[in-house]
C-alpha cells in the first residue's frame, strides 16, 4: 500500500506543540517562584536612609531592588537597615538562582525540544526509508508478479498454440484421411463403372454377335425353307404333271397351265398395285436399281415377313422396299386360292423392286 506524502504544516506540527510547551513549563516555573517570595516584616521609622543602586539581571530584581529602597527610607535605625539589606541580599540571590534555574530550565527544555525535534526528523526520516523501501519492495513484487503474470500468460500462449497447432495438425490428417477414403471410393465407383461399361460392351457385342447370328441362322433356314418348298413344288409339278399326262396329258397340261396363269398374273398384279400405293420414293433411289424382296404369307393374305435376298447396293432403296410390302398388311384376295396353289406359288414369292416400277 503506497504512503502519503505528508505536507510542511504537517511536518512542522510536533515541533511547534513541543516548543509551545516548554515555554508554558517556564512560565509555570516562574510564576510558582514568585508565589512563594516570603513578606517582608513592616518597616520602622527611620531618621537617615542611604539608597544603594543594586545590579539586576532580571525585572523582577530591579522591583525588588525598589521595595528595598522604599523600606530602607522608612527604617530609622541604621541596624535595622543592615539587616533588611542582608534579607534583601539573599533574597535577590535567591532570586537570582531561581532566574538562573529557570534559563537553564529553558535552555534544558529547548534542548530536550530540540533532540525532540531531530528524533521526530530522525524517525520521520526513517518512517519515509521505511515507507521507501516498502514502497520499493511493493514495486519489486508487484513487477515480479507482472513478470510472473507475463510468463504464465507466455506460457499458455504458447500451450494454446501448440495445442491449436496439434489440433490443426489432427484436422488435417482427418481431412486427408477422409480425402483419401473418398478418392479411394471415387475410383472404386470408376473402375466398378469402367468394369460395368466393358461387361455393358460386352454383352451388347455377344447380343449383336447373337443377333446377327440369329438372323444369319434365319436366313439360312429361310433359304433352306424356300428351296425346300422350291423343290417341294417342283416335285409337286412333276408328280401333278405325271398325273395329267397318264390320262390326256396334253390337255391336262393345257389347262393347268392356261388357270395356273390366269390366277397368278391377276395376284400378281394385286400385289404390285397394292405394295406402290405404299412405296415411299427415297431420294437415293436412282433408275437401273433392282432390289429382290422375298414376301412370305399366310393363307389368309396376311403378310408375315419381307426381307431382301437380293439387294440393290443401296440400303435406302432396299429399306423402303421392305416397308413398302409390310405396310400393305393383308392381301384378302389370297383366300381364293385352294391351299395347294397358294402353298405352290404365294406361301414365299420373290418381287424384284425397280425405281421405275415394281414387277414380279
Amino acid at each position: 500500500m503506497r504512503q502519503t506524502e505528508r505536507s510542511p504544516s504537517e511536518k512542522l506540527f510536533w515541533p511547534v506543540v513541543w516548543a509551545v510547551g516548554l515555554h508554558v513549563m517556564l512560565f509555570a516555573f516562574l510564576f510558582v517562584s514568585f508565589a512563594r517570595t516570603p513578606e517582608l516584616p513592616p518597616s520602622r521609622p527611620v531618621i537617615k536612609a542611604t539608597l544603594y543602586q543594586l545590579q539586576s539581571q532580571s525585572q523582577a530584581t530591579t522591583q525588588t531592588n525598589q521595595k528595598i529602597a522604599g523600606e530602607a527610607a522608612k527604617t530609622s535605625a541604621p541596624q535595622y537597615e543592615v539587616e533588611q539589606l542582608e534579607q534583601k541580599k539573599v533574597e535577590q540571590e535567591r532570586l537570582n538562582a531561581a532566574a538562573a534555574k529557570a534559563a537553564q530550565a529553558k535552555a534544558d527544555a529547548e534542548a530536550r525540544a530540540a533532540q525532540a525535534r531531530a528524533a521526530a526528523a530522525q524517525k520521520a526520516a526513517e518512517a519515509q526509508q521505511q515507507a521507501q523501501a516498502k514502497k520499493e519492495q511493493q514495486a519489486k513484487q508487484s513487477a515480479e508478479k507482472l513478470q510472473q503474470a507475463e510468463a504464465a500468460r507466455v506460457q499458455a500462449a504458447a500451450a494454446a498454440k501448440q495445442q491449436a497447432a496439434e489440433a490443426a495438425k489432427a484436422k488435417a490428417a482427418e481431412e486427408a484421411k477422409k480425402k483419401a477414403a473418398e478418392e479411394a471410393k471415387k475410383q472404386a465407383a470408376a473402375e466398378a463403372a469402367k468394369k460395368k461399361a466393358a461387361a455393358d460392351a460386352a454383352a451388347k457385342q455377344k447380343a449383336e454377335a447373337e443377333k446377327k447370328k440369329r438372323a444369319a441362322d434365319e436366313a439360312a433356314n429361310q433359304r433352306k425353307a424356300q428351296e425346300a418348298a422350291r423343290k417341294a413344288m417342283e416335285d409337286k409339278k412333276a408328280g401333278a404333271l405325271a398325273e395329267l399326262l397318264s390320262a390326256d396329258t396334253q390337255y391336262q397340261q393345257t389347262v393347268a397351265d392356261s388357270q395356273g396363269s390366269q390366277v397368278a398374273g391377276n395376284l400378281d398384279d394385286l400385289i404390285i398395285r397394292l405394295v406402290s400405293e405404299q412405296w415411299v420414293r427415297p431420294p437415293s433411289a436412282r433408275n437401273g436399281m433392282a432390289v429382290t424382296v422375298l414376301i412370305e404369307m399366310l393363307p389368309d393374305g396376311t403378310i408375315t415377313n419381307a426381307s431382301v435376298i437380293g439387294s440393290s447396293g443401296d440400303p435406302a432403296f432396299d429399306a423402303s422396299a421392305v416397308a413398302a410390302v409390310r405396310n400393305v398388311g393383308r392381301i384378302r384376295e389370297m383366300q381364293q386360292l385352294d391351299s395347294k396353289t397358294f402353298n405352290a406359288l404365294y406361301r414365299s414369292r420373290k418381287a424384284v423392286f425397280k425405281p421405275e416400277d415394281l414387277s414380279l
